[in-house]
């Protein structure tokens, strides 16, 4: 997994990264038949926006990212909320036979939930490696928290779209591994890796979002050394604005995806 999300990139993740709907966390408990006595995994899990709301349904979380600065402000979100069962660990998928290890005389995992991160991963033998961590009935939730906003079929997706491509003086493609395409090989992987009733679900809202909560949104996807500094990152955001095809707010179409996987 690749590390590169420190510093600005991580305060933005914090601040404007969206969370998850009760609908989302009441589906994975009862698909996995979450109960007080499991642990979960959230692998990749940023700054905590899932990790620290599954908390209040389980034993305990694991939240494990390779960017201190992300586990720095999840373990800050933790306190703030009161949230004294979550396990903030430093690592990354290549990680996980280590993890396996150090939980080797515990009670296994129920879950592992994996959001946007996985399209940094190698995603199919992470899937093999995190087979004998988990439970009976347990397994692996891939989540899609809503498609990148750069990518969206709206007037001012386009404009945005536009900008970073004259910014970056390339197309502007990445799916953060939300395209359909990418679901479908994720699924494939998971059936490789020996998981069974595989399925996927979708929650839809509509969103509105301010100009800020757009930047913000948008600067948080970037890697640090992506990240303009200073005046440059200012320039950027302006040119944006200009460019956008109308005044604040503006509606968002998000599904988030749900892709699972458990052990018969």
């Amino acid at each position: 997994m690749t590390v590169g999300f420190s510093g600005d990139v991580a305060e933005y993740y914090a601040r404007f990264r969206r969370g998850y709907s009760d609908q989302v966390l009441d589906a994975l408990q009862e698909f996995f038949a979450l109960t007080p006595e499991d642990t979960v995994l959230d692998l990749g899990c940023g700054t905590g926006q899932l990790a620290v709301p599954l908390a209040s349904r389980v034993r305990s979380v694991i939240g494990m990212d390779p960017e201190p600065d992300m586990l720095r402000l999840a373990r800050e979100s933790a306190a703030d909320r009161k949230v004294d069962n979550a396990t903030w660990v430093l690592g990354a998928d290549t990680d996980i036979p280590a993890l396996g290890r150090l939980l080797d005389r515990r009670p296994p995992l129920a879950m592992t939930v994996v959001g946007q991160a996985l399209h940094w991963m190698r995603h199919d033998e992470l899937f093999k490696n995190l087979f004998p961590l988990l439970r009976a009935g347990g397994g692996i939730a891939v989540i899609s928290n809503g498609t990148p906003l750069w990518l969206q079929d709206t007037a001012w997706s386009q404009a945005l779209r536009r900008c970073l491509e004259s910014h970056f003086h390339t197309e502007v493609t990445a799916s953060c591994g939300t395209a359909e395409r990418d679901r479908l090989r994720y699924a494939r992987a998971l059936e490789d890796a020996g998981f069974s009733d595989v399925r996927s679900t979708a929650v839809t809202y509509t969103d509105e979002l301010t100009f800020d909560q757009l930047i913000g949104g948008l600067y948080s996807a970037f890697s640090a050394d992506q990240l303009p500094g200073g005046s440059e990152r200012t320039g950027l955001a302006e040119r944006i604005r200009e460019a956008l095809p109308h005044d604040e707010p503006f509606t968002e179409q998000v599904e988030v995806s749900t892709l699972v996987g458990r052990i018969g």
